[in-house]
C-alpha cells in the first residue's frame, strides 16, 4: 500500500507525540508531573523542597494498588528482611519465624517496618528523597555539565579517551568521557547521572583500574566500566577477569544478548554503551526507573506480576543508599541542577504515615495543644525524635503549630506536631510553649531590602505587640501572586517583576499591616539575531536584540560602532552604512552588561552594481526573505535576480551550491563582478528553517524545542528563522506550535 508524503509526515508526528505520552505513563499506573497532582499529604514536604531547590521536579506515580494488597504481598516470610541486631519493633515475630535468619545474620521484617519503609510519605526530605531519583534518561536534566561534575577529582574529568587495543596499539579518540557517557544514557534510557556515578563507584577515580586498563594478559584489549560479571571470589584479579571474560564473549550469552550489549567490549565506547544497555534492561526499562521501585515491585511492565522482581531483600536498602547518593551530589555541587524524583502513591493509604519502628508508642502520651517554639530565631522540625533524624523545615516564633503526641521519653523529650500546612514532625519539647490567650493589638513589619530578584527569597520580620501574645496565629499574604508568592512563615519568594503588597494579619483579620515589595528580574542572556552583515554604501539594517528571560526588569540596550566613519548605528538598532570599511558594531545591556558584537563589512557603490530583484522578494539590507517554499533552488533563486554580474550561492557552512541544490537560511548568495571579486552579499532567511537545509520539518521542531529548553540555544539568523511569530522575542512555543501546524499542513508558515 502507497502512503502519501502528506499522511506519513503525519505519522511520524503521532509517533513523536504518543512516543512522549507513553513515556510518561506504564500499564496499570498513571503518573502526573508537578506537585499540584500529588495528594494533599504530600505536597506540604515537596513545596518545602522546590523551595529549597527551585529546579527539582516531582512526579506522582499513581500505582492504582491498593494499600493493603501492597503491605499483604510484601509481608511474606523471606521477602523482606533486617538485621537480626534490631529491636523487635523491627522484626516479625510470628511463632517459628521469630529470628529464624533467611541469610546469615538477616530475619524477616515486621508489618510495622514495611508500612514505614513502603510509605514514601516518610522520606520527602532532602536527603532521603533519593531512592526517587529518576534513573532513567531525561533529556531536561542529563547534560556533560552535569557529568563533568560527578567525574570532578577522578582521571575521567574533562578526559579525552585513549586506550591501547589488543594489538598494544595507543587508540585516541576525539571525545571525552563525559561525551561517551551522555551518549550511552541517550542510548539506554538510563540516566547519565547515574551512569557517571556507577562508573566511580565501580572503577573509582583512576583510568588504571585492572577493570579498565585494558593491559590484563588473556584480556588485552577488553574494558569493563561497571564491573558486569565480575562474580565475587576470594582472589581479587579472579574478580576482575570474571568481569573482563563478560567483556569479551558474557561468558555463553546467547548471539542476541551479545548483539544487544554490543559485546566484546573491545573498546572504552563500547564498554560504557553496552554495559549501560545491560543496566538499563535489568530494571530501568520495565519501568522500575528509581532505586524505590528497584526494591518494591510496584511498577514494572510484566503484566501484573507485581512484587517479585527486586533487586534486594534489606528493606532499608533504598533508605541507607539514598544518602551516599545525596553525598554524592553534594560533594560534586550537583544539588542545585535540574532533577527529576518519582514518588509512588496508593489508594487508601493511612491519613498519617507510619513512624519508624525505632520511634515506640509507650514513649508518647495523644496530645491536642496549639504550641509556639520559644526561640530567638528558628527550631528545626525533624523526620523523627532526635538530632539524628534530617530537618524537614524550620519554624519561627510566629509559627503555631498543634502537638498530637507529647513525648514523655527518658532523657530528651521530643513532641510530635501537625504544622499548618499539614506537614508532620517532631519538635525538641524544651522549646515549645503553649499559645497563649492575649490577642494581638499590633503588628511591626521590617525587611532587609524591599527589592529583590526574581526566584530570590527573603523572609519578612515581623513584630507583635504585646509579647504575650506571641504565639497567636498571623496570616501572610501577597496582593498579587503572580509577583510573588508569601508561605506561612513570611518568606516572600519573586515571581515576575512588578510591585507587590504583603499583607500580614492576625487570624480574625482585626489587625493587618502591609509591606510594599518590588520583584526585579535581571537580564541572564542576550541575543543577537545578525552578527555577520555586509552593507552597500548608503544602505541601512536593523539588528534586533533579544532579551532573555522575556519578563527581564530592564532591557535597555547600548548599541555603538567602533568606527563611525564608516557606519552609525542609532538607539533602535538601526545600522546606516557610509564608507567601505569593516568595523564591529557593540551592543550591551544595561543589566548584566552582556555584550555582543556584530561584525560589518561595508560595500562601496560601483558602477558594475545594477541589481534587481524579482518584485516577489523582501530585501532587507543584505537579507533576503519572503521565498516561496514551492521552488526555494539555486537555480530559481539565479532567476529572480536580474544582473550582468556573476552569482554563485553558497549553504551556511560555505559549501557551494549546484543550481538543483536547495537553498536555505543561513545560505550566502555573492554577486562577482568580471574580475571575480565580491561585490555584494547577501543572507537568506526562510523562517521555520532553523537547520539550514531549505526544509521545514520535525528536525526543526526538534532543535527548535532544544532552543526553547536552553539545551542547544542558537544565535543569529537562525535566532530570526526561529522567531515565526515576527515579533522580535526569542523563540517560543507559539513558534513551535506554527511548525507542527506547517508539517501536519494545517497552516503554512508565512514567509512575507
Amino acid at each position: 500500500m502507497k502512503i502519501s508524503k502528506q499522511k506519513t509526515i503525519f505519522i511520524i508526528f503521532l509517533f513523536i507525540f504518543f512516543s512522549f505520552c507513553l513515556s510518561n505513563s506504564v500499564k496499570g499506573s498513571t503518573i502526573k508531573e508537578g506537585i499540584e497532582n500529588f495528594p494533599d499529604s504530600y505536597k506540604p514536604y515537596l513545596y518545602e523542597l522546590q523551595k529549597k531547590y527551585p529546579k527539582w521536579s516531582f512526579s506522582a506515580l499513581y500505582t492504582e494498588l491498593d494499600w493493603n494488597y501492597v503491605i499483604n504481598n510484601q509481608n511474606v516470610f523471606g521477602k523482606n528482611l533486617v538485621p537480626k541486631s534490631y529491636s523487635d519493633e523491627w522484626k516479625n515475630k510470628k511463632q517459628g519465624e521469630y529470628n529464624v535468619e533467611v541469610d546469615a545474620g538477616w530475619v524477616d521484617a515486621s508489618r510495622k517496618s514495611l508500612e514505614y519503609v513502603i510509605d514514601s510519605r516518610n522520606f520527602l526530605n532532602e536527603v532521603r528523597l533519593f531512592q526517587f531519583e529518576k534513573l532513567s534518561y531525561d533529556v531536561k536534566s542529563n547534560n556533560k555539565d552535569g557529568i563533568e561534575k560527578i567525574l570532578y577529582g577522578t582521571e575521567f574529568n574533562n578526559k579525552i579517551v585513549e586506550y591501547k587495543d589488543y594489538t598494544g596499539t595507543n587508540i585516541v579518540t576525539d571525545k571525552k568521557y563525559s561525551d561517551l557517557i551522555l551518549n550511552a544514557a541517550v542510548s539506554s534510557n538510563v540516566s547519565s547521572y547515574h551512569l557517571a556515578s556507577r562508573i566511580k563507584q565501580e572503577v573509582g577515580p583512576f583510568l588504571s583500574h585492572n577493570s579498565i586498563s585494558g593491559t590484563i594478559d588473556g584480556y588485552l584489549g577488553l574494558f569493563n566500566f561497571y564491573n558486569i560479571g565480575a562474580t565475587s571470589d576470594p582472589d581479587y584479579m579472579q574478580v576482575i577477569r570474571n568481569g573482563l571474560q563478560y567483556a569479551k564473549d558474557g561468558k555463553g550469552a546467547s548471539v542476541e544478548l551479545k548483539n544487544r550489549y554490543i559485546i566484546p567490549w573491545n573498546t572504552k565506547e563500547k564498554s560504557i554503551t553496552g554495559g549501560a544497555k545491560f543496566i538499563g534492561s535489568s530494571y530501568i526499562n520495565v519501568g522500575q526507573n528509581t532505586i524505590y521501585l528497584q526494591k518494591f515491585d510496584v511498577n514494572d511492565e510484566k503484566q501484573g506480576e507485581l512484587f517479585w522482581h527486586q533487586y534486594m531483600t534489606n528493606i532499608l536498602a533504598p533508605y541507607s543508599e539514598s544518602k551516599l547518593i545525596y553525598n554524592g551530589y553534594l560533594n560534586s555541587n550537583l544539588l542545585s541542577t535540574d532533577m527529576s524524583f518519582v514518588i509512588p502513591i496508593y489508594n487508601n493509604m493511612p491519613n498519617i504515615p507510619t513512624d519508624s519502628p525505632n520511634i515506640l508508642d509507650t514513649d508518647y502520651i495523644d496530645d491536642n495543644t496549639r504550641m509556639y517554639p520559644n526561640v530567638s530565631n528558628t527550631l528545626n522540625v525533624r523526620t523523627g525524635p532526635g538530632t539524628s533524624y534530617e530537618t524537614l523545615t524550620q519554624i519561627s516564633k510566629y509559627d503555631v503549630v498543634l502537638r498530637i503526641k507529647k513525648g514523655k521519653q527518658s532523657g530528651e523529650l521530643w513532641d510530635k506536631v501537625i504544622l499548618d500546612d499539614g506537614m508532620i514532625g517532631f519538635v525538641f519539647q524544651s522549646y515549645m510553649v503553649e499559645v497563649p490567650k492575649v490577642e494581638i493589638s499590633n503588628i511591626n513589619l521590617s525587611v532587609d531590602k524591599n527589592t529583590i530578584n526574581k526566584n530570590e527569597t527573603i523572609k519578612i520580620n515581623v513584630e507583635i505587640l504585646p509579647e504575650e501574645a506571641l504565639g497567636n496565629k498571623i496570616i501572610f499574604e501577597s496582593s498579587n501572586e503572580k509577583i510573588a508568592l508569601v508561605d506561612e512563615s513570611g518568606n516572600v519568594l519573586g515571581v515576575s517583576s512588578g510591585n507587590v503588597d504583603i499583607i500580614v494579619s492576625s487570624e480574625d483579620r482585626k489587625v493587618s499591616k502591609s509591606l510594599s515589595m518590588n520583584i526585579y528580574t535581571p537580564v541572564e542572556e542576550m541575543y543577537i539575531d545578525n552578527t555577520n552583515i555586509n552593507l552597500r554604501e548608503g544602505n541601512t539594517f536593523k539588528i534586533n536584540s533579544i532579551i532573555s528571560p522575556e519578563d527581564a526588569s530592564n532591557t535597555n540596550v547600548i548599541w555603538s560602532s567602533l568606527d563611525t566613519d564608516i557606519a552609525v548605528i542609532d538607539q533602535f538598532g538601526v545600522i546606516t552604512a557610509l564608507k567601505e570599511g569593516k568595523t564591529d558594531i557593540k551592543v550591551v545591556t544595561e543589566d548584566g552588561n552582556k555584550e555582543k558584537i556584530i561584525k560589518l563589512n561595508v560595500i562601496a557603490k560601483t558602477e558594475d552594481m545594477q541589481i534587481i530583484f524579482d518584485e516577489s522578494l523582501n530585501i532587507n539590507g543584505n537579507e533576503i526573505s519572503g521565498l516561496d517554499l514551492s521552488n526555494i533552488t539555486v537555480n530559481k533563486m539565479k532567476d529572480d535576480i536580474n544582473t550582468d554580474n556573476i552569482i554563485e550561492i553558497y549553504d551556511f557552512n560555505n559549501k557551494f551550491l549546484k543550481d538543483e541544490n536547495l537553498i536555505g537560511t543561513g545560505s550566502k548568495i555573492l554577486i562577482k563582478n568580471i574580475n571575480n571579486e565580491v561585490i555584494e552579499e547577501y543572507n537568506i532567511l526562510i523562517y521555520g528553517d532553523v537547520n539550514g537545509d531549505g526544509r521545514i520539518n520535525s528536525v526543526d521542531l526538534l532543535i527548535l524545542q532544544r532552543h526553547i529548553l536552553r539545551i542547544t540555544p542558537f544565535n543569529g539568523i537562525f535566532l530570526k528563522a526561529g522567531n515565526i511569530s515576527k515579533d522580535g522575542k526569542n523563540p517560543s512555543a507559539v513558534d513551535s506550535l506554527k511548525i507542527q501546524r506547517h508539517i501536519l499542513k494545517l497552516q503554512s508558515i508565512l514567509q512575507r
